[in-house]
C-alpha cells in the first residue's frame, strides 16, 4: 500500500471507514468487524476512520479493540461535534471548549489509546465560533493528546478561519462520481492552504458498486430512506450505476474498483492529496477496494465517467 501526507501525517493511500460496522447499514457483527480491521492492517490499509457518535460510542470501542497490539501501525482518526444525547432523532452540533476537551478524553478512553493521530470537528459548531472550537483542539495538540487536526463538511470560509487558529491537515467531505460538491465549494481554499481531502462515501454509499438491491434494504439501513436510493430518484440514478459497470466490464474489474480509481484519478486535477475512506464490514469488499489502486483508467474512461455527477438525482441527505 502506498502512502501520502495529510499536512505532515503520513497515511495509507486508502483508508477504512468504520462507521458501518456499528450503524446505518443494517446489522453489524463484532467478530467479523474485528476481522476486517485486522485484514486491513495486513493489507497496509492503516488509516482508520471512526467518530464518537458512530453507534453512540460503540464504533470507537470496536476500533480500539481491533488495533490492540498493533497501535504503532495505525493512523487513527476520530471526530467530535455531532451530539445525539437528546435522542437518536435530535441532532445538535457542538464545539464549545469544555465540550471539545471532554469529548476527546472520552474518545481516548473508548479507543484505549493515549493519542489520536487526526482529530476532526465532525461538523461546524452551532453553539460556538469556529475559533473557540479549533482553539480547544489546538490545546489538545499542545497537551499531546492529538497529533493533527481536521474538519468535516466545513465551508471555505470556515476552513480559512480554522486554519488561522491552527494548521488543518485534512477536510473530510463526501466525494465520488455521484457527489462533486467539494470541487467548487471548498477545494480552492484547500489548495491555497495545503489541506488534503479525505472523501467519505467514495462508492456513493454502495450505490456505485452495483451490488445494492434497493428493494431489499433492511428497515434500519439509512439508505432505505436516502433520497438518492428511493423512488424515481433511485431509478434515475441506476443510469449512473450502469455507466460505471460498463467501464468496469471493459477492464475486467469490479464497479467499486472503477469508482475508487476515478477518485484517485482526480488528485492531480484537484491539486491536493486525496485519501478515500471506503467503508465496509466485510473482508471481501475490503480486499476488493484495496485492489482499486491497481486499476488505471484511460482518458476515454474518464471522459465517460466525469459527466455522470451532473446526472445525480436527489439530495445527499
Amino acid at each position: 500500500m502506498e502512502t501520502t501526507s495529510l499536512g505532515g501525517l503520513t497515511v495509507s493511500l486508502q483508508g477504512l471507514g468504520c462507521m458501518g460496522m456499528s450503524q446505518s447499514y443494517g446489522q453489524g457483527d463484532w467478530d467479523e468487524s474485528i476481522a476486517v480491521v485486522h485484514r486491513a492492517l495486513d493489507l497496509g490499509v492503516t488509516f482508520l476512520d471512526t467518530a464518537n457518535v458512530y453507534g453512540a460510542g460503540h464504533n470507537e470501542v470496536l476500533v480500539g479493540r481491533g488495533i490492540v497490539g498493533r497501535r504503532e501501525e495505525v493512523q487513527l482518526a476520530t471526530k467530535f461535534g455531532i451530539d445525539r444525547s437528546d435522542g437518536p432523532d435530535v441532532r445538535t452540533t457542538k464545539g464549545r471548549r469544555p465540550y471539545v476537551k471532554a469529548a476527546c478524553e472520552a474518545s481516548l478512553t473508548r479507543l484505549g489509546v493515549d493519542v489520536i493521530d487526526l482529530y476532526y470537528a465532525h461538523r461546524p459548531p452551532a453553539d460556538a465560533e469556529v475559533e473557540e472550537t479549533v482553539g480547544a483542539m489546538a490545546e489538545l495538540v499542545s497537551e499531546g493528546k492529538v497529533r493533527y487536526l481536521g474538519v468535516s463538511e466545513f465551508s471555505a470560509e470556515q476552513l480559512r478561519r480554522a486554519h488561522a487558529v491552527h494548521p488543518i491537515a485534512a477536510v473530510q467531505s463526501e466525494y465520488s462520481i455521484f457527489t462533486r460538491d467539494p470541487e467548487t465549494a471548498i477545494l480552492p481554499a484547500m489548495r491555497e492552504l495545503g489541506v488534503g481531502l479525505v472523501p467519505y462515501s467514495p462508492l456513493g454509499r454502495g450505490f456505485l458498486t452495483g451490488t445494492v438491491d434497493r428493494s431489499a434494504l433492511e428497515p434500519g439501513d439509512f439508505r432505505s430512506r436516502n433520497p438518492r436510493f428511493v423512488g424515481e430518484a433511485g431509478d434515475a440514478n441506476e443510469r449512473i450505476v450502469a455507466a460505471v459497470a460498463a467501464v468496469a466490464q471493459r477492464h475486467g474489474v469490479a464497479a467499486a474498483q472503477v469508482a475508487l480509481a476515478w477518485v484517485y484519478a482526480q488528485a492531480e486535477r484537484l491539486g491536493v492529496p486525496v485519501v478515500p475512506i471506503p467503508g465496509t464490514k466485510r473482508t471481501r469488499w475490503l480486499e476488493q477496494n484495496a485492489g482499486a489502486l491497481d486499476v488505471t483508467l484511460t482518458a476515454a474512461d474518464l471522459a465517460e465517467l466525469d459527466p455522470l455527477g451532473e446526472q445525480t438525482v436527489g439530495a445527499r441527505y
